[in-house]
């Protein structure tokens, strides 16, 4: 190993303990390791993975229909994530079987707090991003190329599938840190495959895959986790470049298809911390997804392009947890204030501790199949 690259993988580690991510790194750099953005880094057709949900059009143009931007791909060109490129009028993905993070966390740290809790999920993450979120904390691998990162595990999908099977006694997979969207062919053969030998899948995701896509994807998942980032558009746009419209409308197919679901709101002072937005937010969970859908108040910590804003006070989250429940939402949550009370959960019915948690680690679960141990309501959730 040269010092450059010794210089990239220590920033990287750097960046992900200061994240809370700790990420596996691989025992070996990617090839073509220093390429621009976009570039495709000398990777052979042979090794690349044929891209789904996408048409060829004429002079080798290719449009990409995975998520909401649509992507129009000239030939060598690629798209808005750096993920797939256009060669000679085939669209593939160059981050198939090659995530740049590989690691076991607790459940809780997606956060799911209705889906087997006190487990242990094999998370995986790949470059890039179809958002460009000023706030990400994790930049560092969805704000790069995977050519720009340098890095990657050799991991196809029978071998993540085998991975959590060799380690986990109720196995399961996460496609998280990164927008799943931008790895599509990969987390869809995984889920496959994983269904085949008993093994769950869920994956982390800002929303903005086509219905397609996801309808196409939905039968094979277990569970989904939505960044909800705002109830406002002009967030959306000046923030995140995306749009809020077509999240709210993934969210109304997810409950259609009964994939098990929960929200998170990084609630960031200034940008999207007015109460009365909140109420309104928690008001369209209430009327299209349920009052039984988990909601995640996250604490939001200086980072990427946002470093001179200030963390969010404990207060203003305590404010819009209160908010929720007055609308009637019964799991609600405060996230990354290790030790909050509101970090676990309560029974809706008889007030009753289900499932204590200190930050990432579960105390006690009050449940019997999927019941509260003194009252016997039942707790919607994945819970074997």
């Amino acid at each position: 190993m040269n010092r450059k690259d010794f210089c990239r993988l220590s920033l990287f580690a750097l960046l992900s303990l200061a994240s809370g991510c700790n990420f596996a790194l691989p025992p070996a750099a990617a090839p073509g390791k220093g390429a621009a953005k976009g570039e495709a880094a000398g990777y052979p057709v042979s090794a690349l993975q044929e891209a789904m949900h996408y048409e060829r059009l004429t002079e080798g143009q290719v449009r990409c229909r995975v998520c909401f931007r649509q992507c129009l791909i000239p030939p060598g060109g690629v798209s808005f994530c750096f993920n797939r490129e256009n060669r000679d009028g085939i669209l593939y993905n160059l981050v198939y079987g090659r995530p740049s993070a590989v690691q076991f966390d607790p459940v809780e740290k997606e956060p799911l707090h209705h889906f087997l809790p006190g487990t242990e999920i094999l998370c995986i993450g790949t470059a890039g991003c179809n958002f460009r979120c000023k706030f990400c904390h994790n930049w560092h691998l969805s704000q790069q190329s995977l050519a720009e990162i340098g890095f990657y595990h050799e991991l196809d999908p029978e071998a993540a599938v085998q991975r959590a099977l060799n380690r986990l006694r109720r196995p399961s997979i996460s496609f998280t840190y990164n927008e799943p969207t931008v790895c599509y062919e990969y987390l869809y053969n995984v889920t496959r495959l994983a269904g085949a030998e008993g093994v769950r899948v869920v994956f982390h995701s800002n929303g903005s895959m086509n219905p397609a896509a996801l309808r196409a994807l939905l039968p094979y998942m277990s569970a989904v986790v939505i960044d909800l980032k705002a109830f406002s558009e002009d967030f959306y746009r000046e923030i995140s470049q995306g749009k809020l419209a077509h999240v709210l409308g993934t969210l109304q197919i997810i409950k259609e298809e009964g994939v098990w679901l929960e929200l998170v709101n990084l609630v960031i002072p200034g940008l999207n911390d007015d109460m009365h937005e909140i109420m309104m937010m928690c008001r369209w969970i209430d009327a299209n997804l349920g009052v039984e859908t988990p909601l995640h108040f996250s604490r939001f910590f200086p980072a990427y392009r946002l470093t001179a804003v200030p963390p969010t006070p404990v207060k203003t989250l305590e404010a819009a947890h209160a908010v929720a429940r007055a609308e009637g939402l019964q799991f609600v949550s405060i996230g990354n204030v290790p030790g909050h009370i509101h970090n676990s959960t309560f029974c809706p019915g008889c007030g009753e501790l289900l499932i204590e948690r200190v930050h990432f680690t579960v105390r006690a679960i009050n449940m019997e199949a999927g019941r509260c141990r003194y009252c016997k309501m039942s707790i919607p959730g994945v819970w074997q």
